[in-house]
């Protein structure tokens, strides 16, 4: 990469207003995280300066956290380098929203020096059908009438409501019609704005599975509500340990916990709903990875057994694509309402175009051929990275695999979560701890690998690496 910085050479300090420069080309978004630069030597040659001077700039910006050093993959602009950068605010809401905003960017791209990304929750991204996407939309373009163009109905295009409707109570065993489901900016949407309801209701703790996604624990906690966290068994969530919080509100995944994978059991089902009636409480069941199963029998939701008592949150980012920001509530009809209310108030709605792009994928359904062919792929990619693992760590306990597009490992005791996660990085792997997931119980040293991004090949490659990194951890 060709860069521009002016030296002052009658002023001197040659290597501090090199770093000034780079420092302030980062800042106003010429240098963007990830941008590689010039060798040293390279730079130096450019410039007409020494290479100490630029190994000097380079070494303080390193200090500084602007730019990042690996062997191999040379000198790049630090990730959130941008972000570092801003000046210090100076309210303590301001610093934490910062913090909020840094901690919960999963990022567009693979971090630098990362060859293989194991990072769960995100699909397959290069199998997202643009070609039937695209004729849709022009479909879609071609035939919707001007009238449609207009601000859209807060709880989302009536057409495509009427679509999942009946593709949930096909697909998930779900209960409801158009008028009880929200279009929503996935279920992230969902998790910012429900706990807001649940206060203004009088709710002061919403139970959490423990552990719990960790991008969800600070965007939750970032709507005021406290968390009370209830321990994760082989059966799924502890209804006796729900009970002893007070809660009347609880956050769950019971067709595939994340990130443990274990499914909630028929009993623990049938005592979660008697809960719920008992002490008038509110369930969310976030269905995120719920079309993806391979060696059990389909699990229905939950809402099917309570319509009253649970919101079913759902979304295209696992069956699709993250970037379309496309999810659904299937909520009782108090919050149905609530939801449209807080939809018509601070964004009013989704893309119209793309919902009717989805109503009409679903109503031919491209979708569900595109479900299937997602699942023979994830399956395949779910077995090489199981039969690897197993060949190269046989002692590493592997959980959560008969669905969904993660597993979680329990590492052997002896073993150091948190050095085995940054030696993978090291060596070019990208996987999460669990620890940062928990939210008040502890629990074994474990890592949450996605196996859903790479090809059986580069899985395999990519286990071989981590079992390096967790045998030398």
């Amino acid at each position: 990469m060709d860069l521009h910085v002016t030296l002052d050479r009658v002023a001197g300090r040659l290597a501090g207003q090199l770093a000034d420069g780079l420092r302030a080309a980062v800042r106003d978004g010429r240098l963007a995280p990830g941008d590689r630069l010039p060798s040293s030597r390279d730079l130096a040659g450019d410039l007409g300066v020494s290479r100490g001077v630029v190994v000097t700039a380079y070494e303080q910006l390193v200090a500084e956290g602007f730019i990042v050093s690996r062997q191999g993959d040379g000198t790049r602009v630090a990730p959130f380098a941008a972000a570092g950068a801003v000046p210090e605010p100076r309210s303590a809401a301001h610093r934490r929203a910062l913090r909020f905003a840094v901690g919960t960017n999963a990022g567009p791209a693979d971090p630098p020096g990362i060859a293989y990304d194991l990072r769960p929750g995100k699909p397959d991204l290069s199998s997202f059908p643009r070609e039937r996407w695209s004729a849709t939309l022009r479909d879609v373009l071609r035939e919707l009438p001007h009238a449609e163009l207009t601000y859209p109905d807060p709880a989302g295009v009536p057409a495509l409501r009427a679509e999942l409707a009946g593709h949930l109570a096909r697909v998930r065993a779900a209960v409801t019609g158009p008028d009880g489901i929200v279009v929503t900016a996935g279920v992230a949407q969902i998790l910012a704005v429900v706990p807001r309801i649940l206060i203004e209701e009088g709710h002061r703790l919403l139970a959490v599975e423990d552990p719990l996604g960790h991008h969800q624990i600070p965007m939750i906690r970032a709507t005021g509500v406290e968390l009370a966290g209830v321990p994760v068994d082989e059966e799924g969530i502890d209804i006796a340990a729900l009970t002893r919080t007070g809660a009347r509100a609880v956050l769950i995944t019971p067709a595939h916990q994340f990130p443990t994978g274990v499914v909630l059991s028929p009993r623990r089902r049938a005592a979660l709903v008697e809960w719920a009636r008992e002490v008038d409480a509110l369930i969310i069941e976030d269905d995120y990875d719920g079309e993806f199963r391979y060696d059990r029998d389909p699990v229905g939701c939950l809402q099917g057994l309570a319509p009253e008592r649970v919101v079913l949150a759902g979304s295209v980012s696992k069956a699709l694509s993250p970037a379309l920001r496309l999810g659904w509530a299937v909520a009782p009809p108090w919050l149905a309402v609530r939801l449209r209310a807080a939809r018509a108030l601070h964004d009013l709605g989704s893309s119209v175009l793309d919902q009717h792009v989805l109503a009409r994928l679903i109503a031919s359904g491209d979708h569900s051929r595109h479900l299937r062919l997602m699942r023979r792929t994830y399956r395949d990619r779910r077995d090489a990275f199981v039969a690897a693992l197993g060949a190269r760590l046989p002692d590493v306990r592997v959980l959560g695999v008969s669905a969904g597009l993660h597993a979680y490992a329990e590492l052997p005791e002896s073993c150091d979560e948190a050095a085995v996660v940054a030696r993978a990085a090291a060596l070019g792997v990208a996987v999460e701890p669990v620890t940062p997931m928990r939210v008040r119980h502890p629990g074994p040293p474990a890592i949450v690998v996605g196996y859903a991004r790479l090809p059986e090949r580069r899985l395999t490659e990519a286990v071989g690496l981590l079992a390096s990194a967790i045998e030398t951890a």
